[in-house]
């Protein structure tokens, strides 16, 4: 079920899976986020872990000092990057602290590819 924290004096045990979600959730609400996604890291633990990964695309780890996030995306194309990536860290760091209440000390963004409209869409939306 992944590796698991305890939260504050009530001793709550929050998953890896329920912080990638977050992470996932605050991610694909971001402006120039084509999709997540899996990569070669995912597509071992799946086979290792005989389990498909709810939060595809995602990467957690916690310690005693707080949560570290790693985000594999594709970005739109004309995105600015940067700019995608700063809010992707803003809005995932808020998401898991609101809803989990853990400190985030990384969130880390890597862009695996730009996606391209096809040529039929262009077409079409010049018409």
């Amino acid at each position: 079920m992944g590796t698991n924290k305890i939260n504050g004096e009530y001793g709550i045990r929050i998953s890896d899976e329920v912080i990638a979600v977050c992470a996932v959730n605050a991610t694909l609400k971001t402006e120039g986020v084509a999709g997540m996604s899996g990569g070669i890291p995912n597509a071992l633990s799946r086979n290792f872990l005989g389990k498909e990964l709810l939060a595809k695309g995602i990467k957690v780890s916690q310690t005693d000092e707080g949560v570290e996030v790693d985000v594999y995306i594709t970005v739109k194309y004309h995105a600015k990057i940067p700019a995608v990536a700063w809010d992707i860290q803003e809005n995932v760091k808020k998401e898991i602290q609101s809803m989990t209440e853990l400190d985030v000390t990384a969130v880390n963004i890597h862009v695996q590819g730009v996606k391209i409209p096809s040529e039929d869409k262009k077409q079409n939306d010049e018409k």
